[in-house]
């Protein structure tokens, strides 16, 4: 049973512990008050504010329409619903164009309750990481599928599947983290890959198809729940409410299945 329910509330440091620990961290997005209580009571140690909301919740083809006030909106909604998990803010689309820009609305997304906001990318990201960082502004990168960057891959592709790419990718994964990020998100990644970066820097890793060597997992609580959105179905994801019979059954299944190790499995990772 994973319901954690009297367990310390996550803070930032604690992440670095649970990696050096060897716990698993286990992480859903959320995009209401409802659905972050059930998180929260269930087992997950951090939430995330996705601008999958954009996909999953507006109907957009892609992210990008999405906005900071919109995050910030979902971020206050959620806030509200959490005492234990950490919560986490996308910067959506461009918001993060500069150290400037990605301040602003960084301190719009804490002021709404946010802990940490995440990032994708690296390159021209890292000055703003490490300007974040110097602020006090706790920072998650996000590396491999980089979803606002569908238009430049042409689509949602696995990264990182030949040497070059794959040397890139390690070389990006230690350079957020020298600047500052304290997690990492690894988003379409083979598994053999994601467990090499997870073992070579000090930050913790959160898989979303990249396999079982990440030092936690997340998933869209939509693909979780096996809804519908018009979207097609990843490889990596599984339904989970199947299996669980309810939707505090599924999360608590999650769960379980991420700290065990059981998920995710070959048929689920690339």
């Amino acid at each position: 049973m994973s319901t954690h329910a009297d367990s310390k509330p996550w803070t930032v440091p604690a992440l670095a512990d649970a990696k050096r620990e060897g716990r698993k961290l286990v992480m859903l997005t959320a995009y209401d008050n409802s659905f972050a209580r059930v998180l929260d009571a269930n087992g997950v140690d951090l939430v995330l504010i996705g601008d999958s909301l954009g996909m999953v919740v507006q109907g957009h083809d892609s992210t990008l329409p999405v906005t900071v006030e919109q995050i910030a909106y979902h971020t206050a909604v959620v806030a509200r619903g959490l005492n234990r998990a950490l919560l986490v803010a996308d910067l959506p689309f461009q918001s993060d164009a500069t150290p400037e820009r990605a301040l602003q609305a960084s301190v719009t997304l804490l002021q709404a309750g946010a802990e940490m906001v995440k990032l994708e990318g690296a390159g021209h990201k890292l000055e703003v990481i490490r300007f974040l960082a110097e602020r006090d502004i706790p920072v998650c990168a996000h590396l491999g599928l980089t979803p606002q960057s569908v238009l430049k891959f042409g689509g949602y592709k696995v990264q990182g599947r030949d040497e070059a790419a794959a040397a890139r990718l390690q070389a990006d994964a230690k350079a957020v983290a020298d600047a500052g990020a304290q997690l990492l998100v690894l988003e379409c990644v083979p598994s053999s890959l994601a467990a090499a970066i997870t073992a070579a820097i000090a930050i913790p890793t959160i898989g979303i198809g990249a396999g079982p060597g990440c030092d936690g997992q997340v998933l869209v609580l939509h693909d979780f729940l096996g809804l519908d959105t018009g979207h097609r179905r990843p490889k990596f994801v599984k339904d989970f409410l199947a299996e669980g019979g309810s939707v505090a059954g599924a999360v608590r299944a999650y769960a379980d299945a991420v700290r065990s190790g059981a998920f995710p499995d070959a048929a689920h990772s690339y």
